[in-house]
C-alpha cells in the first residue's frame, strides 16, 4: 500500500482493510509508542466543502503520528476561485506535502486529484459517491461490538439514496459477504439500483426494502442511521417533507436487542434522540474515535512509517 491512493475501498484487498482493522486497536493500545511514527512528515487537507468531524480527524491522525498538517477548509479559501482546476492544484501540492486527503462536492473529483498528483491521495469524501474512511471507521465499530464484520443483519436507514457513507458500506460488507441488510427509507430515498446490483451480485448476502422502522428493529445486530441532508436536494419543500421521516427514540429502542449497536455517520440533526445517547447501544461517539484510528493506520501505511512494535496479521489471521 505503501504510495497508493485511496478513492474507493475498492482499492484495498480484504486482506489490506483486516491489516488496518488490526493496526487500528494496535495504535490504540499503544498511543504513545506511535507518536513518533510520521515524524517529518506533512498531510495536506484540501477540503472543498464544508466538514467539521472529518477534517479534524485526518488533521489529529496525522498530529498524533507526529507529523504536520496544511490545507484549506471551503473552496472559498482556495485557488479554485481564480479558476484553478483540482489537477493544477494537486501537482502543486504535491511538492509540499506526503500524502493528501481530498474532499469535493463531485462526484469523480477524488480520481481526478489522485491522476495529477505525485503523493498518496486518500478520498475524503466526493458528492453522493464515496467516503472510504468513513466506511474503515464502521468497520472498525462493528469489529470492536461483535468482534466480526459480517454474519450481521445491518439495518440502514433513513437517506439510503444520497447518502455516501451507506453506498461504501454496503458495498464493503457484500465483499466480506454473508451480511442481511435492511433497507429502511421512504420511496422518495430508496438505495440506489447499483448498490443493489452489488447486493444482487453477492450469493451469501440478501435484503430487504422496508419503511418502517419500528417493524424490523427488533431482527437487528446493526442500525446505521443517517441524516437526510439538505445539501443534495434541489427543492427545499421535498427536505423538509422527507426530514422527520425516521427518528430513533427511546421507545423505538426498548424493542431492539440488547446488544444492538447505534451507528451514525454524523453530523446528526433530529434522526436520533439526545436521549438515545447515554444508552449502552449507542456507539456513534465510538465511530468518531475509530475513524481517527483507521486514519492513522492508513496515513502511516500509505506514506510507507511502520508502527514501533507492530507485528502484521499472520496469512490465516487475515482469511479467518
Amino acid at each position: 500500500m505503501i504510495g497508493k491512493s485511496v478513492i474507493s475501498l475498492d482499492d484495498l484487498s480484504i486482506a489490506q482493510i483486516r491489516d488496518l482493522l488490526h493496526k487500528a486497536q494496535y495504535i490504540d493500545a499503544h498511543r504513545k509508542e506511535v507518536s513518533h511514527t510520521c515524524e517529518g512528515r506533512v498531510l495536506a487537507t484540501l477540503f472543498y466543502e464544508p466538514s467539521t468531524r472529518t477534517r479534524l480527524s485526518f488533521e489529529t491522525a496525522m498530529l498524533r503520528l507526529g507529523g504536520k498538517v496544511i490545507g484549506f477548509a471551503g473552496a472559498q479559501l482556495a485557488s479554485v476561485t481564480k479558476g484553478e482546476s483540482i489537477a493544477d492544484t494537486l501537482k502543486t501540492v504535491s511538492n509540499y506535502v506526503d500524502v493528501v486527503a481530498i474532499r469535493h462536492p463531485k462526484e469523480g473529483a477524488a480520481l481526478v486529484a489522485s491522476r495529477a498528483a505525485s503523493v498518496p491521495v486518500i478520498n475524503a469524501g466526493d458528492g453522493g459517491h464515496m467516503h472510504p474512511t468513513q466506511t474503515l471507521a464502521d468497520l472498525a465499530t462493528l469489529q470492536s461490538r461483535f468482534g466480526r464484520v459480517n454474519d450481521l443483519t445491518v439495518g440502514l436507514c433513513g437517506d439510503l439514496m444520497f447518502g455516501r457513507t451507506v453506498h461504501s458500506l454496503i458495498e464493503t460488507l457484500c465483499r466480506f459477504g454473508n451480511v442481511r441488510f435492511i433497507l429502511i427509507s421512504p420511496d422518495e430515498l430508496k438505495t440506489p439500483q447499483y448498490v443493489i446490483d452489488r447486493i444482487n451480485a453477492t450469493p451469501t448476502c440478501s435484503y430487504v426494502e422496508v419503511r418502517d422502522l419500528a417493524s424490523v428493529i427488533g431482527d437487528l445486530d446493526v442500525l446505521y442511521m443517517t441524516r437526510v441532508q439538505k445539501e443534495r436536494f434541489f427543492n427545499e419543500d421535498d427536505y423538509l417533507r422527507l426530514r422527520d421521516t425516521y427518528i430513533l427514540d427511546e421507545d423505538k429502542l426498548s424493542h431492539a436487542k440488547p446488544d444492538m449497536a447505534v451507528l451514525h455517520p454524523l453530523p446528526r440533526v433530529n434522526e436520533i434522540a439526545v436521549e438515545v445517547d447515554d444508552d449502552p447501544r449507542a456507539a456513534y461517539f465510538e465511530q468518531v474515535k475509530n475513524g481517527m484510528l483507521m486514519r492513522m493506520a492508513l496515513e502511516s501505511t500509505v506514506v510507507g512509517d511502520d508502527l514501533p512494535g507492530y507485528e502484521p496479521l499472520s496469512s490465516k489471521e487475515v482469511q479467518a
